[in-house]
């Protein structure tokens, strides 16, 4: 057989000769692959001429790998199982529907423990979760539920209600501070949250009290880092109730040392699509949603 350029190889040649390989005939792979006997013949065909080698050994009732066609299917299994789990993993699994759910690092491990029970109501959904940290991501897809946190009294256009938020002071067990008071809050070290700086002085306020920003020595981008900030005895974080007790719940080491503080924030359901155009695996997950809270 005459040697030609192995470059620019057909994908599906590949996985039709993998098929073939495993099924250990051309019937059998022709069914597996939802194709005439001929045209997986054809592709073998066109794939050892690309090669300019014979893969199989052709018997009357049996086909067999010749040497270079079992040299050869290692590597094509790795390529087809690398581009698999690649595929699965930038663009979700193989199911009916999967959908993309943008929301904070925080909400998502929140709804993680409840997620089971969506999955048993629904176990042909998969669900993709992006946060806002990763912008260029979220911005190259269509995102199908969209929760945000936003202030009560100024609603998101064209959204639904979830639930009003409260926030907690969180501190580590073996803080060296005694924390028993809410003056005592002053005196440890604010982990602040960017995005919710607000969460310090709305929370003192609500006691007759004010805060000192001169005082903040660490900053983080999520309360998901700010609570395990606070696990590692670095101070007190100002978080959400929920996602605070989900923390606790989780087994860290913190613990809520003050009552709740409305926000005067909440979380909604933002409405993008019109019924018309939500899909019923959507549509499933936000109903589901707003029973969680």
């Amino acid at each position: 057989m005459a040697t030609n350029s192995n470059r620019h190889l057909n994908l599906n040649w590949l996985r039709t000769f993998e098929a073939v390989a495993r099924c250990a005939g051309f019937t059998a792979a022709s069914k597996e692959l939802g194709l005439t006997q001929t045209a997986v013949s054809l592709q073998i065909k066109a794939l050892e001429t690309k090669l300019g080698h014979d893969l199989f050994i052709r018997r009357a009732k049996s086909i067999q790998l010749t040497e270079m066609g079992k040299a050869y299917l290692p590597s094509v299994r790795d390529t087809l199982e690398a581009l698999a789990h690649s595929t699965h993993g930038l663009f979700g699994p193989d199911l009916r529907s999967t959908i993309v759910v943008r929301s904070s690092m925080a909400l998502i491990m929140w709804l993680t423990p409840r997620l089971k029970n969506f999955q048993e109501l629904h176990p042909g959904i998969g669900i993709k979760f992006v946060t806002a940290i990763w912008i260029d991501a979220v911005e190259t897809q269509a995102i199908d539920v969209d929760i945000k946190l936003a202030p009560s009294n100024h609603p998101v256009d064209n959204s639904v209600k979830l639930s009003d938020e409260y926030i907690v002071p969180v501190c580590g067990l073996d803080l060296e501070q005694d924390v028993n008071s809410i003056e005592d809050l002053t005196a440890v070290y604010p982990i602040h949250i960017l995005g919710y700086d607000d969460h310090w002085s709305r929370y003192l306020s609500a006691h007759g009290m004010t805060h000192d920003v001169r005082s903040t020595r660490l900053l983080v981008d999520t309360s998901v880092a700010a609570c395990e900030m606070a696990a590692c005895n670095l101070g007190c974080a100002i978080v959400i109730e929920r996602f605070a007790e989900r923390t606790i719940q989780s087994g860290s080491p913190i613990k809520i040392v003050g009552d709740r503080v409305a926000l005067g924030q909440s979380h909604y359901l933002i409405e993008g699509k019109s019924s018309k155009e939500l899909s019923p695996a959507s549509a499933a997950f936000k109903d589901w949603l707003r029973v969680q809270f």
